[in-house]
Order: structure tokens, then C-alpha cells, then sequence
């Protein structure tokens, strides 16, 4: 059993003493850090990243897990070619409105929906000042738009949810992106649950609720219920905010597919799929593992058939749901999507053992999700967002050398190439 490099360890700039060795191999072996999914080496290969801004020491697997599924089992061939140049990792999210900017963002992926109340208030604004320098975005969430992320307003998607939470025309009319979140992967059909305990009075006051009373949103909009009630929803943000791109946000059952097109024809300029393998330790392991399909099943079959539809091109496909690596997004990819967007990478950046213990108030003792205000204090914005900020670098480098092996000059010639990819165990 090998040793990997005691700086692997150092994944927190304000907490380096007391290290130990880990050794590399089984995730069984460490129960208290990461899973099948999330195993020791993928958590430290993101410490790792987010303390160098480079792709991680040769000896920590940062490419697959230990699920022997889904994207574990599935690789890319070996690239022969030595691609010179600048390679254009930038995605332009509005495919269909010539009236509206392009919204081109630097990278293809940006920060997912993680709400004033389940993460800290300080974490939000760290992802806000990340994205800013790096030219993407980050989400909101369902728990309202805090004043820290205002000065990055132009970087924010406000999230409008089931629930409605701190939605105002204010915080619609801030955001050049608005989305709607009509399912979660991890959790579709059961909708949101803040538990009480982390409802405090700065949280429930975004949330124009009561304070220490646990909140729930529903499933689905209940005023959504076909096409052109759809249609309408969209007219309504876009009454309100009418120079905004629209993203919809839906998990993935079987006819995934014509949801998405279904999205298209309502007036959205992106369909982000979160499929089952994404969120924290509060949404339940039995949704997470038996409801939503995997987002490796369900890009390809939606790709495919916008592609027959005849609309491919006009519409932005953004996939999240368990994105743990530069291989993930680029698959991701390679399988149909434009982009994807992170979620828990950002929280391994700062320093997150997947210990899936996000629901509690005080759980988290690493400051993130968390909404206490003692524990929030031990994430500072700016350390935060220089965290997040080396990890994107380390994963654009990593993209950027798989593109030139396979003789591309953009992210976007990656989309669809399937005969890339190799699974392991038989044929795509």
C-alpha cells in the first residue's frame, strides 16, 4: 500500500496542522472520508487542486471512482495527437435569441444551485467571487438572493423554485440568467426540506419565514401542469426580466427527453438535466440511488433526440448530477451536453470529507453547510474563492491537454463525440 504526498493533505489554507498520512486504495479503508463515488482519492485530488491551481500529484487516481459504473467504467481512447494553440474552453448559452447576448461564459461548466441555508452565507459569496474571475456563473438557489453576492451580480443565476423563497422582482430583474427548478435529481418527487435547526433568523428572514420552523417545498409547481402552462411560467419571469436567458432545470425520468423538448417549445434558452447521482448528504439515499435515471443515460438520449427534432442547435444543454473530475465534464460532453455544472467539487474544494451529514445545523464542521454563525466563520470569502478559483484552473488545464491529444481546438468539438469514448465492459 502506497503513500500519496503529505501536500495532498494541506486542503485547507487555515487548518494545516495535525496532518496525517492516508494511504492510497480501498475507500473502504476510511469509512470516515468519501464512498464509492466520492472515494479518498477523488476528495484529495480536489484538496489537492484547490491548493496548486494544478492537476493533482501522478500517484492520486482523479479520474473515476470506485462504483464500477456510470462514468467509472467508461474512458476515453488514448490521444495520439499533440493539438498546438489556444484551445477555446468558452460555451455560449444562448443558442436561439438573436435579440439577446450570447452570454458566452470562459468555461463550460458553472456553479450549481446551492441555497442560503443549506451552505453558509459566506460560501455563497466565495463561489459568486470565483465564477466572477473566472468569467462564469454560479446559482442562487431556492433560498433567496443574500447581499453578499450583489456585487457579482452580473456572475448570479437567481434560482426561482417550488418553494418561492426570497423570490422578488428585485432579485429577477438583478440576474442575466433565470432558472427555474422544476425537479432535483437527487430528490425528484419530494421537492425541498430545510430542517428547522438550520433555519435561523437571518436565513428565515431571506426566506420570509418563521425562524426554527422547518420549510418544505413542494413537488411540482403546482401551476405547471402541461406545455403552455410551462410556456406561461416563462412569460412571467421574462415579463419581468425581459433581457434574461431562461434555464430550466428538470431531473431525469424516462421520457426525459420529451420534457426537454417540451422546455424548448415553452421559450427556454437552456435545459440543464440533474440526474441522480447529485446533491448532499440531505437529500435521502433512497432517492438518490432508485428514482432519477444517471446523467451518463440520460444526456445521450436527450442529445439525440433534440438532434431528431431538429432543434439541437438551438438550445443549451447543461448536465450536472455527481460531476467529480475534468474526465466527468469532459464525458459529459463527449456524450451530448455543452457544459455541466459542480456542485459538490466546489465544497471538496474547500475542503468537504463527504461525511453527508449537511442536514444538521452544527454537521458540518468544516463551516460549509452550515448556516451557524460560529462554524460559517471558519470560511472566509476571499480564502474561499481562491480555493474554488485554483481548482477551475487545474480542471481547464486538464481539459485543455485532453483536447490537444485528440487534435480539437475547442470544448465545443468535443460535444457528441462518442466514438472517443471506450466503456469498459462492453460497447456504447
Amino acid at each position: 500500500m502506497t503513500l500519496i504526498s503529505l501536500k495532498a493533505l494541506k486542503h485547507r489554507g487555515n487548518l494545516n496542522k495535525g496532518l496525517r498520512w492516508w494511504p492510497e486504495g480501498n475507500y473502504g479503508d476510511h469509512p470516515a472520508l468519501g464512498d464509492a463515488r466520492w472515494t479518498p482519492d477523488l476528495i484529495m485530488a480536489g484538496w489537492e487542486m484547490a491548493g496548486t491551481g494544478k492537476p493533482p500529484v501522478a500517484v492520486i487516481n482523479h479520474q473515476t471512482g470506485a462504483s464500477e459504473g456510470g462514468f467509472d467504467r467508461l474512458t476515453f481512447k488514448e490521444g495520439t495527437q499533440k493539438k498546438k494553440g489556444i484551445i477555446d474552453l468558452s460555451l455560449r448559452l444562448n443558442r436561439r435569441e438573436p435579440r439577446l447576448d450570447q452570454m458566452r461564459i470562459g468555461l463550460p461548466w458553472y456553479g450549481g444551485g446551492m441555497s442560503y441555508g443549506s451552505v453558509s452565507d459566506q460560501v455563497m459569496a466565495a463561489r459568486a467571487l470565483a465564477a466572477k474571475s473566472h468569467k462564469t456563473l454560479t446559482c442562487t438557489g431556492e433560498g433567496g438572493y443574500p447581499p453578499s453576492m450583489i456585487p457579482y451580480a452580473d456572475h448570479v443565476i437567481t434560482q426561482v423554485a417550488t418553494g418561492l423563497f426570497g423570490v422578488s422582482e428585485e432579485t429577477i430583474q438583478r440576474a442575466p440568467i433565470l432558472e427555474f427548478k422544476y425537479a432535483q435529481g437527487a430528490k425528484p418527487g419530494l421537492g425541498g426540506h430545510l430542517l428547522g435547526d438550520k433555519s435561523t433568523s437571518e436565513v428565515a428572514k431571506m426566506r420570509e419565514s418563521v425562524p426554527w420552523v422547518s420549510l418544505f417545498s413542494p413537488f411540482p409547481f403546482h401551476s405547471v401542469y402541461s406545455v403552455e402552462d410551462h410556456r406561461k411560467h416563462i412569460d412571467w419571469l421574462r415579463t419581468v426580466n425581459p433581457d434574461a436567458l431562461i434555464s430550466v432545470k428538470v431531473s431525469t425520468p424516462s421520457d426525459v427527453d420529451m420534457v426537454a423538448v417540451g422546455s424548448y417549445y415553452a421559450g427556454a434558452h437552456i435545459v440543464h438535466l440533474d440526474g441522480s447521482y447529485g446533491g448532499t448528504g440531505a437529500a435521502p439515499e433512497i432517492a438518490k440511488k432508485n428514482i432519477a435515471m444517471p446523467i451518463e443515460l440520460a444526456i445521450p438520449k436527450v442529445h439525440k433526440h433534440l438532434k431528431k427534432e431538429g432543434i439541437r442547435d438551438e438550445i443549451t444543454l447543461i448536465a450536472s448530477g455527481g460531476i467529480r473530475s475534468a474526465m466527468d465534464i469532459a464525458k459529459s460532453i463527449a456524450l451530448g451536453a455543452d457544459g455541466v455544472v459542480l456542485g459538490t467539487l466546489d465544497l471538496i474544494a474547500l475542503g468537504c470529507t463527504r461525511c453527508s451529514n449537511c442536514e444538521r445545523g452544527r454537521g458540518c464542521t468544516f463551516g460549509l453547510t452550515t448556516t451557524d454563525p460560529e462554524l460559517s466563520l471558519l470560511v472566509r470569502e476571499e480564502w474561499g474563492a481562491e480555493r474554488i478559483s485554483n481548482l477551475y484552473k487545474a480542471l481547464a488545464t486538464q481539459l485543455e491537454n485532453l483536447l490537444r491529444s485528440h487534435g480539437l481546438s475547442s470544448i465545443s468539438e468535443l460535444r457528441g463525440r462518442i466514438d472517443l469514448l471506450r466503456y469498459q465492459g462492453g460497447s456504447l
